[in-house]
């Protein structure tokens, strides 16, 4: 067997510049969310080649999903193929969606150029890149004629960089993600190749508005600022709130060690009355201010107690400011998630890496949340990891680029793992 499994890493390497080439077909398709730029154009390309190699492939429509519409549909492909017996399934997981190019590139964001052992481009490392490269894994595999059992699926999904309600949410809902339909899941985010993501830290987006009374700008003393109402807050924030979070250390294994506290960011602030046409400003006393807050919790800690303590924040301002109203409205929530580092697919993946790589695999957290979050909390299917080429600080950045060798390793450790699961039994 071992020979066997070389082998399937020695065509995987043959196949170098296809995957270069499937790479780069994708990021030439400007997938940008928003609005959900040519997503059907990009699901078709996978599903056409996917079809070719044997899969029965679906596509999957996000009806109703936030920003779906017939302009921006939210088309998402599965792609599916039967092995020759009953067995376990392995789901590669990626999204197709990718933020928007911004400035500062030195290339052309969407000519997926080629230089210096790498592809640079917008989605090369996140995730365009991962996705190619399960693609070629399972196609290697399937090609080994090693015997496979179960089944292999691969789906390209969206909307993954806005929630992915028009993706794996989606899905999930409706069973595609489900543990009697799936046993394990793979996705490829760029984490290193020598890495296994196992979950992510928590999340709670929130809206706090302070309310005031207007009045003219010239005579504030006859009005009342929201806008001092919400300094009030912040200062408590960063003296208060901020360092008692700092304090907070977890278990969890999340990465950079900076990131193994509790956060809070202010993302945005919003206050007053908008400036006219001309941009001068309205000559008014500030009736409303807004705050958005992105709470990032530990596995240690409850949701209930991470809003609590933003209220309790809010209501001893009630108590002790003169005129302080505020209201509290939640926006997002996903629980901390972690799989189990002894289950199959981390298990699995890790000795994956140790054979292609030679080195002992580092299990980590993400600090921020990807599509695991759909996958465990509404489809109930616990065995899920990310595992895939590039390097995660690159994400979103101007010059974005995937290692072309990482792409071959990824994909040799993918092919690697996905047949020791296969093989795990029915």
């Amino acid at each position: 067997m071992n020979d066997a499994l070389e082998r399937l890493a020695e065509d995987i390497a043959s196949r170098r510049e296809e995957l270069v080439e499937l790479t780069r077909e994708l990021v030439r398709i400007p997938t940008t969310n928003p609005p959900g730029d040519c997503y059907r154009e990009c699901a078709e390309t996978i599903g056409r080649r996917l079809a070719a190699r044997g899969f029965a492939i679906e596509y999957v429509r996000g009806l109703g999903a936030p920003g779906d519409s017939d302009r921006y549909p939210r088309i998402n492909v599965i792609a599916r193929h039967e092995g020759a017996m009953r067995g376990r399934c392995v789901h590669f997981n990626g999204h197709i969606d990718v933020v928007e190019a911004g400035r500062g590139w030195s290339v052309d964001p969407f000519a997926a150029v080629v230089r210096d052992g790498r592809i640079y481009g917008r989605g090369t490392c996140d995730m365009k890149g991962g996705l190619a490269a399960a693609i070629v894994a399972t196609e290697a595999l399937i090609d080994s004629g090693l015997p496979l059992p179960g089944a292999i699926e691969i789906s390209g999904t969206v909307d993954e960089e806005s929630g992915g309600y028009g993706g794996v949410a989606y899905l999930a809902e409706r069973g595609w993600f489900s543990p009697e339909r799936v046993q394990h899941v793979i996705i490829p985010e760029p984490l290193n190749v020598d890495r296994i993501c196992i979950g992510h830290r928590g999340v709670w987006w929130a809206e706090v508005e302070t309310l005031g009374r207007i009045a003219h700008g010239s005579m504030p003393f006859l009005g009342d600022s929201a806008i001092r109402h919400m300094g009030a807050l912040l200062e408590r924030v960063e003296h208060e709130l901020l360092p008692r979070l700092a304090a907070r250390q977890t278990m969890m294994p999340v990465v950079p060690a900076a990131a193994r506290q509790s956060t809070l960011n202010i993302n945005s602030v919003h206050g007053g009355q908008p400036e006219g046409h001309d941009g001068l400003p309205s000559p008014c006393v500030a009736d409303s201010c807004r705050v958005v807050l992105d709470r990032r919790f530990l596995v240690e800690e409850t949701l209930g107690e991470v809003k609590g303590e933003v209220r309790e924040l809010l209501e001893r301002l009630v108590a002790e400011r003169p005129g302080f109203g505020y209201t509290l409205r939640d926006l997002f929530e996903v629980l901390p998630t972690m799989a189990d580092p002894a289950g199959p697919v981390v298990q699995a993946t890790a000795a994956a890496i140790r054979a292609v790589l030679g080195r002992e695999p580092q299990i980590v957290c993400s600090p921020g949340t990807y599509d695991q979050k759909h996958i465990d909390r509404i489809g109930r299917l616990k065995d899920c990891i990310a595992y895939g080429p590039g390097i995660l600080d690159l994400a979103h950045q101007p010059d974005e680029y995937v290692g072309i060798d990482d792409l071959v390793t990824s994909a040799q450790v993918m092919a690697r793992a996905a047949h020791a699961l296969l093989h795990l039994g029915p």
